[in-house]
């Protein structure tokens, strides 16, 4: 009697249990929320510095110790949910993400953004490894091209979005975060309904230590992969600190709304050229990526030369391609290598490569701004700067590519042909 009420109440919360596809597609939407959230304060920085009356240095140490918690927790937390499971790293880091959306309803100062922002990249350096590792367990072939692409759509997204509240609708410091907690709350319940995606092991607390350890087949993948990845980062960052004021130059408008359009045209060129090249080979998606890199930031450089906007923002469109093919052939080339205990702490290691490139140029591009009156002469110096990585990246690629040509035998030792080049479904 006992065992057969066991049963029943084991089958009834199977039956409440989230479907795997919608378990998928809900990861999926937590990483595009936590980084739409990341960037949606960017288009309230002028208002809270006309409110609270701080310079644009001030901006730039806000964004950096964002960057900064992101690594930090990256590098303590990447490997847990390896450890102790996905969803109990994901409903933590859900719930400090809902109390940094508060903490920026209530900030009445400087001090308390900083706080917030440094809660905030808790959040999301706890979240990001855990997520990505979620999606491959989930659907180990879907879920690199999913990490490739939800990255830059999320940020892109949380630009344009609140440019538009606070362009269009009222209360802008205050509407966009309500929504976020929603969005948050809905989702926390979400990955309640969700089952777990691996099993246990022990070593959780020893996993706290930052280590860089990484699956042997993947470390010759990673050193390859790294001079694109930082090439590809390296270009929002320049978007990020530099392009409301670039958009200001050529356009001669100060509409908060077009200040974050270079960023979403960058987010979806780049979601747009992961989905058409997913099935290209990924050195050549990586080689093709630095390519654009270096064609779009050339032409954007000419076109704030030449005072010409619509060149401006086609020419952002143009790099946004560049930086989703490198970045989705650095991730395609490196994930599908780990087991599934070693997809997070891989994963990790990715974004705390990607979280570099994107927060040191960033910080750097503030002070230049913020010390150097002619804001073109600085895009100028900034923009060749992310010039010289992609083509170092393109050298690195090129001089790899011919010891590269072994890397698929050691893929088909860990699964087979057919899978070698999207993911490795191993167990």
């Amino acid at each position: 009697m006992q065992t057969d009420r066991s049963t029943h109440l084991d089958g009834r919360r199977r039956a409440r249990r989230l479907p795997d596809r919608a378990a998928f597609w809900l990861l999926a939407s937590v990483i595009v929320a936590f980084l739409a959230a990341s960037s949606a304060p960017t288009p309230l920085y002028a208002t809270y510095a006309a409110e609270w009356h701080f310079s644009p240095v001030t901006t730039t140490v806000v964004f950096g110790v964002y960057a900064i918690s992101v690594l930090v927790t990256l590098l303590a937390l990447g490997r847990l949910s390896d450890h102790v499971g996905r969803r109990p790293v994901l409903l933590a880091a859900l719930a400090v993400q809902l109390v940094a959306t508060a903490a920026f309803l209530t900030a009445d100062g400087v001090p308390g953004l900083m706080a917030a922002r440094i809660v905030q990249g808790i959040a999301t350096g706890a979240a990001a490894s855990a997520i990505g590792a979620g999606l491959i367990d989930l659907d180990s072939r879907r879920g690199t091209l999913v990490n490739a692409v939800v990255t830059p759509l999320g940020t892109g997204l949380g630009a344009l979005g609140a440019g538009v509240l606070v362009q269009f609708l009222p209360a802008p410091t205050r509407l966009v975060y309500w929504l976020l907690l929603g969005v948050f709350a809905v989702q926390a319940a979400g990955v309640l309904a969700m089952r777990e995606t691996v099993s246990r092991a022990p070593g959780a607390v020893r996993s706290l230590v930052p280590e860089f350890a990484l699956p042997p087949p993947a470390r010759r993948a990673l050193l390859v992969a790294t001079p694109a990845l930082i090439a590809a980062w390296a270009l929002p960052s320049f978007f990020a600190s530099l392009g409301p004021g670039l958009v200001r130059t050529v356009t001669g408008s100060g509409s908060v709304l077009l200040g974050g359009l270079p960023l979403f045209l960058l987010a979806s060129a780049a979601a747009l050229s992961t989905l058409l090249l997913r099935n290209a080979d990924p050195d050549r998606v990586m080689l093709a990526g630095t390519a654009g890199i270096v064609l779009g930031v050339a032409a954007t450089l000419v076109a704030v030369a030449v005072d010409s906007s619509a060149l401006f923002f086609g020419t952002v469109f143009v790099a946004g391609l560049g930086f989703g093919a490198a970045f989705q052939g650095g991730v395609r080339t490196v994930l599908p290598l780990a087991r599934p205990h070693e997809r997070a702490g891989l994963l990790s290691l990715v974004y705390v490569v990607s979280y570099l490139a994107l927060g040191i140029p960033a910080m750097i591009g503030g002070l230049l701004a913020v010390h150097n009156a002619d804001l073109p002469g600085t895009a100028r110096e900034y923009g060749l700067a992310v010039i010289v990585l992609a083509l170092l990246a393109a050298a690195s690629l090129l001089v790899r590519g011919r010891a590269d040509r072994s890397a698929p035998v050691v893929v088909e030792q860990l699964c087979p042909r057919e899978t070698a080049r999207q993911a490795c479904p191993t167990s």
